[in-house]
């Protein structure tokens, strides 16, 4: 059990007992956190890390920590479940560079019902946030596609903290009148994740693109409705908000609202 800890620690991929005081660290005494350094195909024009890919960072180090606590993906295959993501929200203060190390840190902060609630955060060499998100999930039986609680084993292994301190919007996103069809979206397999549906980072990423502009993004919510699988059509309906941000109303074939994604734009990258 000490050489499996000590193999996690070298990784970075470990859960952080001790409270935020030396370089690297996230910032909350119960958050489980991992050091990653900014690659390359990570970048995007500009050099800086694009949205989808601060997501992907957020999302999988949820993933990393399910799993060093076994219940990751083959346990909830075994029990019929799985996590569905409802919503997100992220601000961010300034997109990393490449090879810049951070620290990309998570805790789970509620449970109500089949829903779960967490935080997430990056942050520089320096213990400087750099970006921070809250996100809800739900828990959903995959025979049934019906809500379902988390187990008792579930609630005890992880470990509830306290809301780090962000502005929380509402996870529902209002669309606002005059939407403009955008080009529609064929579903690739580079779309899919293992659940076999359009992955979350992508719906954003074909939300960012139908603007057909550089974005500058300082925080992006994304409200998650229907799947979408492989060989389906995502159509974006793009309207602009009264703060001069946009939002993105990503139909189906069948004209369904499948993801709303919302983008403010504060300039500049860094």
């Amino acid at each position: 059990m000490t050489q499996k800890r000590d193999i996690l620690r070298d990784m970075g991929l470990h859960k952080r007992n001790e409270r935020a005081d030396i370089r690297g660290k996230a910032e909350s005494e119960f958050m489980y956190s991992y050091q990653a350094r900014i690659r390359y195909s990570e970048l995007d024009e500009s050099g800086h890390l694009k949205p989808e890919a601060l997501l992907d960072y957020f999302q999988d180090c949820s993933t990393f920590q399910s799993e060093d606590l076994g219940v990751g993906i083959e346990y909830l295959r075994e029990k019929n479940m799985v996590w569905v993501l409802s919503s997100w929200q992220i601000i961010v203060d300034r997109y990393p560079l490449l090879g810049e190390v951070v620290t990309v840190g998570t805790q789970p902060y509620e449970f109500k019902g089949f829903m779960g609630f967490r935080n997430f955060v990056m942050e520089d060499a320096s213990g400087k946030r750099i970006a921070c998100a809250n996100a809800l999930f739900s828990l959903i039986n995959i025979e049934t596609a019906g809500p379902m609680r988390p187990t008792e084993e579930m609630l005890e292994k992880y470990v509830l903290g306290e809301k780090i301190d962000m502005e929380y919007a509402p996870r529902k996103i209002r669309i606002p009148d005059g939407e403009v069809k955008g080009e529609e979206v064929l579903i690739r397999p580079h779309h899919l994740d293992t659940n076999h549906h359009v992955n979350n980072g992508q719906y954003v990423r074909i939300a960012i693109d139908s603007l057909q502009k550089d974005c500058h993004i300082s925080q992006l919510r994304a409200e998650y409705k229907k799947q979408v699988r492989l060989h389906e059509v995502l159509t974006p309906y793009i309207v602009r908000t009264e703060k001069g941000g946009y939002v993105v109303d990503l139909r189906n074939q069948e004209n369904e609202t499948c993801c709303i994604v919302e983008i403010e734009e504060n300039g500049e990258n860094a």
